[in-house]
């Protein structure tokens, strides 16, 4: 089993999304993937809208309708092998509250940027270095994706690690915030799946 967190403002659009969509196109790997706000709301369900964008996405509508928001906490941050937040603020805040988790933070675009530029068999040495561990191989391949962070392409655009916040916008606003998480959630699959595949 390896863990996984996604991190936003108030764990109502952007990282309940995220979660539900890691959760559902991992599967059946042995995920378990949560999610958190640092202003996190106290027992809320997703936004309409985004709800609506999980179940188009391919996340039961059940799924999706069952969520409710958290706050983070420093508790909360110390055992998954993965963190992935939502913007470079969410990142600056995650390694404020909890410093030692700083080399498995990430914003979902960095991570899904950088990843792309790291070579296959690159993440195939690493895991396969790290053992058959589920959680060991995702720290694994958290600890080269971050090592890259110096060498790979920076986008020219800052703003572009950042997952825009649709709270309180059109529908529209979700669907670019769609736009923007979607293909970073498929990069993160991708690369967690290359490096838990089985050598054999």
């Amino acid at each position: 089993m390896f863990e996984l967190l996604t991190v936003c403002t108030g764990n109502i659009c952007r990282s309940p999304l995220a979660e539900l969509l890691l959760r559902e196109r991992l599967k059946p790997l042995p995920a378990n993937v949560s999610s958190a706000g640092t202003r996190g709301l106290r027992d809320a369900t997703m936004t309409p809208e985004a709800v609506q964008i999980a179940v188009a996405s391919g996340v039961a509508s059940a799924e999706a309708q069952a969520h409710r928001s958290r706050s983070l906490t420093e508790a909360q941050l110390l055992s998954p092998d993965l963190i992935l937040t939502m913007t470079r603020d969410h990142r600056r805040e995650v390694v404020e509250l909890a410093p030692s988790r700083t080399r498995v933070t990430f914003t979902i675009r960095e991570f899904a940027r950088i990843a792309a530029q790291v070579p296959d068999d690159e993440v195939r040495r690493v895991t396969g270095e790290a053992g058959p561990d589920a959680a060991a191989r995702v720290r694994a391949i958290a600890g080269l994706v971050g090592s890259y962070r110096g060498l790979a392409a920076t986008p020219v655009v800052p703003e572009d690690e950042d997952v825009i916040d649709p709270y309180g916008r059109s529908m529209r606003t979700y669907e670019l915030a769609a736009a923007q998480l979607i293909p970073a959630v498929d990069a993160v699959v991708r690369t967690l799946r290359l490096g838990l595949a089985d050598p054999r």
